[in-house]
């Protein structure tokens, strides 16, 4: 148990990225060193994902000590996660059927092993107890051990999605759905990543050698099309009730002061294992909630804790209820259905300004996106 808040932590984790590592970062972001404190990635993510820091805020913090040049492939990178909830955002489709298929028990023996970190190759097993132990991946590490899942051991890229979301920290469906399926050949169609030995002996710094890898397979295939169905232009930005109900995935303080203060009531949800259609581990629901008890810290309002099985009855006389939106997945699903159920219920989204205006790029790869990052960078002088 820490003594100091997830935002103080956050805070701490932050500065010292940016005074001791990231004019590194380009250099270095691949390698894997063995450890937190001698690699040169962030480790922001788990913050990151839950908007502990914002995205924005974090942009605009990096630009005012250094120049974009100096910086712009970090940048990139904290843009990433924006562009990949964006394109979820317009091709929910994938959410869904990823989700439909995603306990399939294909090869189960295999995938026991896998789990358990008992395949005959060491690098992998050392992983999935980094993965248990710690709750984080290196970057690189993720693609290695999805690619290995996908096309050494043949196992469903759905199956390796859902280990990374039961014991993510910074576990997000947009960008563990969507990276999965980039390494599988499937986001970029015919395009996949291949994990190859002599890469992972050079960027783990010769740790792991003479790996036996399929490093000939052929990109997955589907048959599906994803076109784009949602058009999100349209959002509303303001408070319109008196109520408002809030995730765990977007729980940025100083951006929403102002309109916090509109509410009598505040309501904080965390879905439990009941409620999610992919399980996660006992550390990260607990780590959910200690970023729900250090955010409902931060303010005076009437803040009320909630789960799925007493939210209907606390909101009972409610009609009308502002929700932070909380992107496709989980959350979402939750509420949708919740909705259909108590048809009489109004929920009101409310977005981010800045959101929206970067989701209108992502409706394609992520070049088209990369070239409009000064754009939005202008749009909003971060």
């Amino acid at each position: 148990m820490y003594n100091t808040s997830i935002f103080d932590r956050s805070e701490s984790q932050l500065n010292s990225f940016l005074k001791k590592k990231i004019s590194n970062y380009s250099r270095y972001r691949n390698f894997d060193f063995g450890s937190s404190d001698s690699n040169y990635v962030s480790k922001l993510s788990p913050f990151i994902s839950h908007r502990i820091i914002l995205e924005y805020e974090l942009v605009s913090k990096v630009l005012e000590n250094y120049k974009y040049s100096e910086v712009e492939k970090f940048i990139q990178e904290v843009f990433w996660r924006i562009y990949w909830k964006g394109w979820l955002e317009h091709r929910p489709s994938v959410w869904f059927d990823y989700v439909k298929s995603a306990n399939r028990n294909d090869n189960f023996k295999d995938l026991i092993k896998a789990y358990n970190g008992e395949t005959k190759i060491e690098c992998f097993n050392e992983w999935v107890r980094e993965l248990k132990t710690k709750n984080y991946l290196h970057n690189h590490v993720r693609m290695w051990f999805a690619s290995i899942w996908i096309f050494t051991f043949n196992l469903p890229w759905q199956m390796g999605a859902n280990f990374f979301l039961k014991h993510l920290f910074d576990g997000d469906a947009a960008s563990n759905t969507l990276s999965w399926r980039w390494v599988a050949g499937l986001q970029t169609r015919g395009k996949h990543y291949l994990a190859r030995s002599m890469n992972i002996k050079r960027y783990t710094n010769n740790r792991f050698a003479n790996i036996d890898l399929n490093e000939n397979a052929l990109p997955k295939e589907e048959s599906t099309f994803y076109s784009i169905e949602n058009n999100l232009l349209t959002s509303n930005f303001e408070p319109k009730n008196e109520n408002l109900l809030v995730f765990e995935n977007d729980l940025h303080v100083t951006s929403r002061k102002i309109l916090f203060q509109n509410y009598k009531k505040i309501y904080v949800l965390l879905l439990s294992n009941s409620n999610r259609r992919i399980e996660l581990s006992e550390k990260v629901i607990n780590y959910k909630s200690e970023l729900l008890n250090d955010f409902k810290k931060e303010f005076k309002n009437n803040i009320i804790s909630v789960n799925a099985s007493n939210f209907q009855e606390l909101i009972n006389d409610i009609i009308e209820i502002d929700i932070i939106y909380p992107f496709i997945g989980e959350n979402l699903d939750f509420i949708l259905n919740f909705k259909n159920e108590i048809k009489q219920k109004k929920f009101n989204f409310i977005f981010r300004k800045e959101d929206i205006f970067c989701f209108k790029f992502a409706k394609k790869g992520f070049f088209n996106f990369k070239k409009n990052i000064p754009k939005i960078i202008e749009e909003f002088e971060l």
